[in-house]
């Protein structure tokens, strides 16, 4: 009897220590199980159970990579770098948790120590290029950041709740844009299971609009014949209201179904039973997805987003025609290979002048998922996408655009930090470019302010606009009523000018600008009494001769090329031009040589096209000089002497009178 009572007890002591044994193994195989079939966020939690349970170093090392890599699936990019970095320490041996690290600093904006990570990996694995894309695409949001775009992003609050909020689509308006339908995990969801991929509800489609002062209603989830217990999103809805194309993707307990585009009628009242789209081709299997429905402006071909067999890689754009009579598509081609890429190319949306837009992780961005466009290149053909940079793109995920008409605005969706959940609604808007002109015109002599005198504007597109200055000089060309004076790629020539002063003229251009500007200005112009000399550029003459000195020290015609734009810019003035030598020699010869000299001046004009009769060669020899010979005689070296000679042996000219009359242009 003692004998049956120890065997039972050995027994029963054996299969204890059988079942905690076991139960490790038990653990990580739940935990594996659920990761395969895509229960991430349920595997995050079986995973840490099995880890605190196993004992092998090189196991434990595998369950934190595990962990780190459920959070990669979930987009937790925080806990990434946490687990990632413990895996690495626990020394797990797979080269990949380099690579991932460097992705989650990178979506974490640590851009450093994102190209440090990317670079361990390329140690490792020389022969990947993830390594070089990953360093390219961190070195390109660095210069984003420091060099945005003028796009404005806004988080649009009353739209999005702490869950999944994401894939805005229009809902027809009368031609308004105030009504839009999204995807979204909030509490009060069609369906009460909770998503083991993410942790949060099943998706459903909700509707809101926007009021006249563009305050947004409490979204409204659609009806139980479009949301069900499975995910809805990424809505379209068609020009004439009358059909619902949206994403749904079923699942079940043990598997991943894969997803499809349907559609569903409107009714009196609501919409009918939604029924499936059949777009994937031969080869596709049932797990095989397809979604993000887009339509082109005439509604005559549907794009969507699939891993279909065929593709270039992940996800790609597909296009079917589409008969909305019937309500069937037709074949689908894949977009090719100047659109997609072997990466995810997803949330497609065609403008009305036929751009495409479309998300990207496998063309160069800044992190993640990043907007991109492509303008047309044949007939449905696109090429040469563009990236939108920052702040349309984030080190996120940015994703599901949709403008409003040809406006350049609209919204997006992303999980850039910041936001009121995982994924968020943001508008964006281009600001106009706006453009003035400000200035204060001044007396050139005095430097005092010049009220009442006249600026006039003219631009290359035929516009022309003119004010007075202030009191204080000052002017200002802004606004007038709702239209502003200075546009965008235009050019201006500005012209100054009051009576018994020189015209002063300029030029500003808006053509490239990117920025708004204020261009602000300040003139001086030349007051001209009858007996006031106006010095212009020196004129140089080669020792005892009057011919226009011109070497490769000195052009003295550049010098009267400015009195020549002087008199082109004041077609009223006639002058004398004066020539003056220094005191040295007799006054019969200085005369004579200041009178040629002067005469060399006019003849030049002359051959430049200036009337003759608009100048007056005058040779005052050295009557006037500017510095006496007293002063001169004063100076303490003969360089500062002969400076002073050099001064006295100028060319000025004063205006007579503002009388020329110009000749009218002759009739060809």
């Amino acid at each position: 009897m003692q004998f049956k009572k120890t065997l039972f007890l050995t027994t029963a002591a054996f299969m204890v220590f059988s079942a905690v044994f076991a139960q490790p193994e038990r653990l990580v195989k739940e935990a594996d199980n659920a990761f395969q079939n895509e229960a991430y966020f349920g595997a995050i939690d079986k995973y840490k159970k099995a880890y605190a349970k196993v004992s092998a170093p090189d196991e434990k090392a595998r369950l934190l990579f595990q962990i780190a890599e459920s959070y990669r699936m979930v987009l937790d990019y925080r806990q990434q770098v946490i687990w990632y970095n413990k895996a690495l320490k626990a020394q797990y041996d797979g080269p990949e948790a380099f690579l991932y690290l460097a992705e989650a600093y990178h979506r974490e904006g640590d851009f450093n120590q994102a190209i440090e990570f990317y670079e361990k990996y390329q140690a490792k694995k020389p022969d990947d290029t993830r390594a070089d894309i990953g360093i390219a695409r961190a070195e390109f949001a660095r210069d984003a950041r420091k060099n945005p775009g003028r796009y404005q992003v806004q988080n649009e609050v009353l739209l999005n709740s702490p869950e999944f909020d994401f894939g805005p689509g229009w809902y027809p308006d009368e031609g308004e844009y105030n009504t839009i339908l999204f995807g979204s995990s909030r509490q009060g969801t069609q369906g009460s299971e909770v998503d083991e991929r993410t942790g949060e509800s099943f998706q459903d489609i909700f509707m809101a609009t926007r009021d006249k002062k563009g305050k947004w209603s409490e979204p409204e989830r659609l009806t139980y014949r479009v949301n069900t217990i499975h995910s809805e999103a990424t809505p379209y809805v068609t020009r004439d209201g009358n059909l619902l194309f949206f994403t749904r993707c079923e699942h079940t307990s043990d598997e991943n179904k894969g997803c499809d585009i349907f559609m569903a009628r409107k009714t009196e009242k609501s919409w009918s039973t939604a029924q499936r789209v059949p777009l994937k081709n031969d080869r596709s299997s049932d797990n095989t997805t397809v979604g993000h429905p887009a339509f082109n402006k005439g509604e005559t071909y549907i794009i969507f987003a699939s891993d279909m067999p065929g593709g270039f890689g992940g996800r790609d754009l597909w296009m079917a025609p589409f008969d909305k009579a019937s309500r069937t598509a037709g074949p689908a081609v894949n977009l090719g290979s100047a659109i997609n890429t072997p990466g995810d190319e997803m949330f497609p949306f065609l403008r009305d002048d036929g751009v495409l837009i479309f998300a990207s992780d496998g063309h160069l961005g800044m992190g993640g998922l990043d907007l991109f466009m492509a303008e047309p290149s044949g007939e449905r053909e696109w090429s040469n996408p563009q990236n939108f940079g920052a702040p349309i793109n984030s080190v996120g995920h940015d994703f599901g655009m949709i403008w409003e008409g040809d406006s350049e605005r609209g919204f997006l969706s992303s999980d850039r930090p910041g936001g009121s959940g995982k994924d968020d609604i943001y508008s964006f808007s281009l600001p106009p470019l706006v453009f003035a002109l400000e200035g204060v015109v001044y007396d050139k002599d005095t430097q005092n302010p010049v009220p009442e005198a006249e600026v006039k504007v003219v631009g290359s597109d035929g516009s022309s606009f003119e004010a007075s200055t202030d009191g204080s000089g000052a002017f200002t060309f802004e606004k007038k009523g709702e239209e502003r004076y200075i546009l965008p790629e235009t050019n201006y020539s500005i012209e100054v000018s009051k009576p018994e002063y020189l015209v002063a003229k300029d030029q500003i251009s808006t053509v490239g600008l990117t920025e708004s500007t204020t261009f602000l200005k300040e003139y001086f112009i030349t007051f001209t009494a009858p007996d006031k000399a106006i010095e212009f550029p020196e004129v140089r003459y080669a020792y005892n001769r009057a011919e226009l000195q011109v070497n490769e020290d000195v052009n003295s015609l550049d010098s009267l090329d400015f009195l020549y734009n002087t008199l082109t810019d004041n077609p009223t003035i006639i002058i004398e031009l004066q020539a003056h030598t220094d005191t040295r020699g007799g006054d019969a010869y200085n005369l004579d040589l200041s009178q040629r000299r002067a005469q060399s001046c006019v003849d030049y004009l002359i051959s430049k096209g200036v009337p003759r009769e608009r100048m007056q060669a005058k040779g005052y020899g050295k009557r006037k000089p500017r510095i006496s010979d007293a002063q001169i005689a004063a100076m303490s070296s003969e360089e500062e002497r002969e400076a002073a000679h050099q001064k006295n042996r100028r060319t000025e000219f004063t205006v007579l009178s503002f009388d020329y009359i110009p000749e009218e242009p002759a009739d060809n």
